[in-house]
């Protein structure tokens, strides 16, 4: 009996950091994170390459302190340094499932991850590392969606598959109103004329700009990141997701 062949090669996990407090009110919780990580190397282990953009959310929201009266820049590089701690420690659980990997920041700092370079990620990919991208995009007023949006652009990801505590993308909160509908299928403009909580305009408007689709779907569920990569259908498609085929490579070393 043949083994299916995954949907995707290669694709941009995008993470917030509220997804690794499972059910408490602040960090990370260790079993969620180790779940996680055992997901993303059963996506490994079929031969498909996988970045993550992964938010800083559960440790500290730069958005939520500039509203408090923090000054936005400032406000804004804390939370890139709360990305970093989320990535190092994704990492470390990565690795302690056997996945090789490497991270990535927009800010340098040299004694914990390399320095953000678009060819190195492109050839951890190639040699079947897991590449986690922290930071952000290195610069304040733009959010971990658009680093994602811009991330997944650069790597020549397939697809970004955002993973939420929702099971895609509804007309309403369902958690407040019963009434609420899940889309299968948006456009990128549905998204931003209905003003939809998919990811912020700026993010979505990228996307819409280089024609790259966005899997919005639920995390919670045990073996979903596996069934988006297969190709079954759930959660909400933004965009047109292309045809099954296989990425350009890189010329040389």
């Amino acid at each position: 009996m043949t083994t299916p062949e995954p949907r995707f090669r290669r694709i941009l996990l995008k993470l917030s950091g509220e997804a690794l407090m499972g059910d408490g009110k602040y960090g990370i919780a260790p079993t969620v994170i180790s779940g996680i990580a055992r997901e993303v190397k059963d996506v490994v282990d079929l031969g498909v390459e996988v970045a993550i953009v992964i938010g800083g959310g559960n440790i500290f929201r730069g958005v939520a302190a500039s509203a408090d009266g923090m000054d936005r820049a400032s406000a804004d590089y804390m939370g890139m340094l709360a990305t970093c701690l989320n990535a190092l420690a994704l990492q470390d659980a990565l690795e302690k499932h056997g996945a090789y990997t490497r991270v990535q920041s927009a800010i340098e700092m040299q004694e914990l991850a390399e320095p953000y370079i678009r060819r190195r990620a492109l050839r951890h990919l190639e040699k079947g590392r897991v590449v986690i991208f922290a930071a952000g995009t290195g610069n304040p007023y733009f959010t971990t969606d658009t680093a994602a949006s811009l991330r997944a652009m650069e790597m020549r990801a397939e697809v970004i598959m955002k993973a939420t505590k929702v099971d895609g993308v509804y007309s309403a909160d369902p958690k407040k109103d019963p009434t609420a509908v899940r889309f299968k299928q948006l456009s990128y403009l549905d998204v931003l004329k209905k003003e939809l909580k998919v990811m912020d305009s700026t993010a979505i408007s990228l996307c819409m700009d280089n024609d790259l689709p966005i899997l919005v779907f639920d995390l919670s569920r045990h073996g979903n990141i596996l069934r988006a990569v297969m190709g079954e259908e759930i959660g909400t498609v933004v965009g047109t997701l292309k045809p099954k085929g296989t990425i350009p490579r890189a010329k040389g070393a």
